[in-house]
């Protein structure tokens, strides 16, 4: 990822599998600059790289101990519970999608 990319990136939703994490980033008009898929062991270095954002995941105990290595980088890390994240997914359920949704919701005032 280029610095600018870096830059643009406000919000990050991630969809966390067994084994490799699809992660989406909006930036500050919600408009999609980053869809990858990263393998567990890149999630944490890679993320450290970026300047402080939201990060939304759907909670489950990995995404707890996840999120409070996040914070300490000094993101913003924010867990929400499946239920919530649904009525925000588009189409069929794909993992790019899912992370999309949880990118949508995460924005959300009253989440």
């Amino acid at each position: 990822m280029s610095q600018k990319l870096n830059a643009a990136i406000a919000v990050i939703g991630i969809d966390i599998g067994k084994n490799s994490f699809h992660l989406v980033g909006h930036d500050d008009r919600g408009a999609i600059v980053l869809r990858q898929r990263w393998s567990r062991g890149q999630v944490e270095t890679r993320l450290a790289n970026l300047p402080p954002c939201l990060i939304g995941m759907e909670a489950c105990v990995g995404a707890h101990h996840l999120s409070r290595k996040l914070q300490m980088l000094g993101h913003d890390a924010r867990l929400m519970p499946a239920k919530y994240v649904r009525p925000y997914s588009k189409g069929q359920k794909n993992d790019f999608r899912d992370a999309e949704a949880i990118a949508e919701a995460v924005q959300r005032p009253t989440m």
